[in-house]
């Protein structure tokens, strides 16, 4: 019992080991060449014009996480469409609870004016 936890002590130890390591070295072998030009902020190709800071409604990110859960929800159902014919009742009953409860939240975040754009 106790060689079994070995193992899983060693893979959580190699695991925090290697980005640490990687962060490391990078830190020693990256040249330091400071310089005004670098240290301009860059964005797609073009200068900045007046503040780089500015508020945006938090509406565009509610938008995009609700996009971001129902894509996420589309991977999940692909597996079961493809295997539609070989499913029980059962697993064909499951995905259709699972579908309504994506409909049940695409109503919810419908009403609450989530996938307003303006």
């Amino acid at each position: 019992m106790l060689n079994e936890w070995l193992y899983i002590g060693l893979f959580i130890l190699v695991a925090a080991a290697l980005p640490g390591v990687a962060i490391f070295l990078a830190g020693i072998l990256a040249p330091k060449k400071p310089n005004l030009l670098k240290d301009e902020t860059y964005e797609c190709g073009i200068e900045t014009v007046g503040e780089s800071w500015i508020q945006f409604r938090a509406q565009y990110y509610i938008y995009a996480l609700v996009f971001l859960i129902f894509d996420v929800e589309a991977v999940f159902l692909y597996p079961w469409a493809v295997a539609f014919n070989a499913l029980t009742l059962y697993a064909v009953l499951e995905g259709v609870l699972f579908i309504l409860i994506l409909v049940g939240g695409l109503i919810y975040a419908w009403r609450k004016g989530a996938l307003e754009w303006i």
